[in-house]
C-alpha cells in the first residue's frame, strides 16, 4: 500500500497570514453589516467614540481587504483539490456581474454592489489557496470567536434595554441628520427585535447559523487546549448565548434552520436507530412547541412577511423573463420592483432570495453560474465530510448549507459581513481535499486540511 501524503504545516507567514484574514472577518462583524445597496445611506464617522460604535461605509474595507491581499500574496499555494470547473465558476459569475452592469439601471448603485462582489470572490481565493495548510485554524478562528463574542453581548445588552437607548438615540440624534429616512430604519427602530451589530434581525440571525456550528466544534475538540470542564462551559455558554440571541432576534426561518442543523447532527451521530429517532422526535417536539409559542401571533396575523415575500418574487421573476439575459443590473432590484408592485405592498430594496434577485439583477446566465457555484460546493463539501474524525469541518459545512438556504428567503448575499465570511469559508472547504481531511486526527483544532 502507499503511503499517506505526508502532512504539510504552514510557516509563520501563514499564520500571520491567516490571523489577519481571521481579524478583518471579525471587524467585518462589528462593522460591515448594512447591506451593499443601502451603503450610501451609510455616514462615515468623525470621531473615536463614532468608530467604536457606528458602522462603517464600504469604502473603508478597500484598504483593509488590500492589506489581507498583500498578506496573502506570501503563503498562497496554487494548488487545489476542487473540480476545475467549480474553482473557475465564481469568476465567470462575476465577469457577467460586470456584463450585467454595463445595462444596468443605476450605474451608481451597481458599482458598489460590484466592489462588494469582487470582496466576496478575493475572500473565497484567499481562503482556498491561502488556508490550504495545516497549523492555521487558531489564528483565523480566534479573532472570530471574539467577534462572535461581541456580536452576541450587543445582542444580548440590546434585549436587556439597549435596544430602547438606541431607538431613542437615532431619533434625538441620528434621524434629524437624514433628509429622507429610509422605510428600512423606520421599521428596524419600530421593532423590539434584536439585531446587534448588522442592519436587519433576520441577517443577525444568519451569522448565528453560519458560525456557531463551526465554532462549538472548533472549541469543543480543543483538547489540548481546554480542559474538558472548560470546553463544555464555553461551549454551552456560547450555545445558550447564540440560541438566545437567535430566539429575540424573531427570525422565523432561521429557528427553522437552526431545527434542521439538529436534525442533521443528531441523524450523523453513531446512535442505534430508536435512539435517533427518539431524540429526532423530541427535537422537533420542543422546537416546534417553541416556534407557535414564539410566532403564535403571527400566524395568526396571517403570516404577512411571507405573503410579501412572494410579491417580491414574483415581481423579480417578471423583471427576469422581461429582461432575461442581462437583467436589470446588480443591486436594482428596487428600480424594478417600483415599476410593477402592487400598490399595497411594501417597497423593498432587495429580493429577499439571492437566486431570484440574481435573476432579476443579471439576467439567468447570473442565476446558473450562481447556483452552479453554490450547489456545486455544497455537494463536493458534502462529499469529502467525515462525521466522526473532522467534526470542524462538518460544523463549517453545516453553516454553509443554512446560510445558502436562508439565501432562498432572504438577502445573506448582499450584507458584507455574511458573505464575505461566508466566501472565506466556502473557499477553505473546497481547497481541502477528501483524504487530507480524514487523515487529520489532529489534537489540536485545526480547521485547514493537513
Amino acid at each position: 500500500m502507499s503511503k499517506p501524503p505526508a502532512k504539510q504545516q504552514t510557516t509563520w507567514p501563514g499564520k500571520i497570514f491567516a490571523a489577519i484574514f481571521g481579524a478583518f472577518l471579525g471587524l467585518a462583524l462589528l462593522k460591515f453589516g448594512t447591506p451593499a445597496v443601502m451603503d450610501r445611506f451609510v455616514t462615515p464617522p468623525t470621531s473615536g467614540i463614532e468608530w467604536i460604535v457606528f458602522v462603517w461605509p464600504l469604502k473603508v474595507a478597500y484598504p483593509l481587504v488590500g492589506l489581507v491581499v498583500v498578506a496573502g500574496v506570501f503563503v498562497i499555494r496554487w494548488q487545489n483539490f476542487a473540480p476545475r470547473w467549480l474553482m473557475i465558476m465564481p469568476v465567470i459569475w462575476l465577469a457577467w456581474q460586470f456584463i450585467a452592469g454595463t445595462q444596468s439601471v443605476d450605474g451608481t448603485l451597481t458599482q458598489g454592489v460590484l466592489a462588494h462582489f469582487v470582496i466576496c470572490l478575493l475572500c473565497f481565493y484567499l481562503g482556498a489557496l491561502g488556508l490550504n495548510l495545516g497549523g492555521t485554524t487558531v489564528f483565523l478562528l480566534w479573532p472570530l470567536v471574539i467577534a462572535f463574542g461581541i456580536m452576541l453581548g450587543v445582542g444580548l445588552e440590546q434585549h436587556a434595554g439597549g435596544l430602547e437607548e438606541t431607538r431613542k438615540y437615532f431619533w434625538t440624534y441620528i434621524s434629524p441628520t437624514m433628509p429622507n429616512v429610509p422605510q428600512e430604519y423606520i421599521k428596524k427602530m419600530g421593532s423590539d427585535r434584536i439585531f446587534s451589530t448588522v442592519f436587519y434581525p433576520n441577517a443577525f440571525a444568519g451569522a448565528l447559523l453560519l458560525l456557531l456550528p463551526a465554532l462549538l466544534t472548533w472549541i469543543w475538540q480543543a483538547k489540548d487546549r481546554f480542559t474538558a470542564g472548560a470546553r463544555g462551559f464555553l461551549c454551552g455558554a456560547l450555545g445558550l448565548c447564540g440560541l438566545a440571541c437567535l430566539y429575540w432576534s424573531g427570525s422565523k426561518g432561521g429557528w427553522l434552520l437552526a431545527l434542521l442543523i439538529g436534525l442533521a447532527v443528531l441523524l450523523h451521530q453513531p446512535f442505534s436507530k430508536r435512539q435517533k429517532l427518539s431524540l429526532v422526535c423530541a427535537l422537533l417536539l420542543i422546537g416546534g412547541a417553541g416556534f407557535y409559542w414564539k410566532n403564535r401571533v403571527y400566524v395568526q396575523r396571517g403570516a404577512t412577511s411571507v405573503v410579501a415575500r412572494f410579491d417580491y418574487w414574483r415581481a423579480a421573476w417578471q423583471t427576469a423573463t422581461s429582461k432575461p439575459i442581462f437583467g436589470s443590473g446588480p443591486g436594482t432590484f428596487a428600480i424594478a420592483y417600483q415599476a410593477v408592485k402592487n400598490p399595497e405592498s411594501e417597497m423593498a430594496r432587495l429580493t429577499h432570495n439571492d437566486y431570484l434577485e440574481q435573476a432579476s439583477d443579471s439576467g439567468f446566465p447570473g442565476l446558473i453560474t450562481y447556483v452552479a457555484f453554490i450547489g456545486g460546493m455544497l455537494w463536493v463539501g458534502y462529499r469529502r465530510l467525515d462525521w466522526a474524525k473532522t467534526p470542524v469541518a462538518c460544523g463549517v459545512w453545516l453553516g454553509l448549507a443554512a446560510w445558502a438556504t436562508q439565501s432562498a428567503f432572504e438577502f445573506t448575499l448582499y450584507v458584507p459581513c455574511l458573505a464575505w465570511t461566508a466566501f472565506a469559508l466556502m473557499g477553505w472547504l473546497l481547497g481541502s481535499t477528501r483524504e487530507s481531511i480524514r487523515q487529520n486526527p489532529a489534537p489540536a483544532p485545526n480547521l485547514s486540511p493537513r
